[in-house]
């Protein structure tokens, strides 16, 4: 029995327009479905070339705010988030997810300040005096 949280993934093609960018996307042009086999899914491919877009696709899809943090945090600056997580369709594998985290680069300020007023578990945790690096790994760390 695979023991991981999300087996894998289906695009339904038909919920994207047919002159739609993501339909130009190198990672998931083509793209029907995706099955992962290991814990940690490596996503490799060249800058601009997606990986981003389907992973930001994956969370929405699972749950998450696109700006990303924990699956309660619901707040929106800007919405660029991108459509495709509508044609997403997740397979679950049959574990459920305690808690989860989506943490993305281009968002981390905004979700950094959320953390600082919400987090009562390391409420001395000021993410904005660290270097983004250092905030990034304390982040994680409190949560792993």
């Amino acid at each position: 029995m695979n023991p991981l949280f999300i087996q894998g993934l289906h695009i339904d093609w038909d919920n994207i327009p047919q002159n739609s960018y993501l339909r130009r996307i190198d990672a998931i042009k083509g793209l029907d479905e995706l099955v992962f086999h290991n814990l940690i899914p490596f996503f490799v491919e060249k800058n601009g070339g997606g990986k981003s877009t389907l992973l930001e696709a994956i969370a929405v899809a699972s749950g998450f705010d696109p700006e990303g943090g924990r699956k309660n945090y619901a707040f929106s600056t800007y919405d660029s988030y991108l459509q495709l997580y509508e044609a997403v369709h997740i397979a679950k594998g049959y574990r459920q997810a305690k808690w989860g985290y989506f943490l993305r680069a281009e968002s981390f300020y905004n979700v950094a300040t959320k953390e600082e007023y919400a987090d009562w578990e390391h409420p001395s945790e000021k993410y904005h005096e660290k270097s983004h690096g250092e905030s990034f790994l304390a982040l994680a760390q409190n949560y792993l």
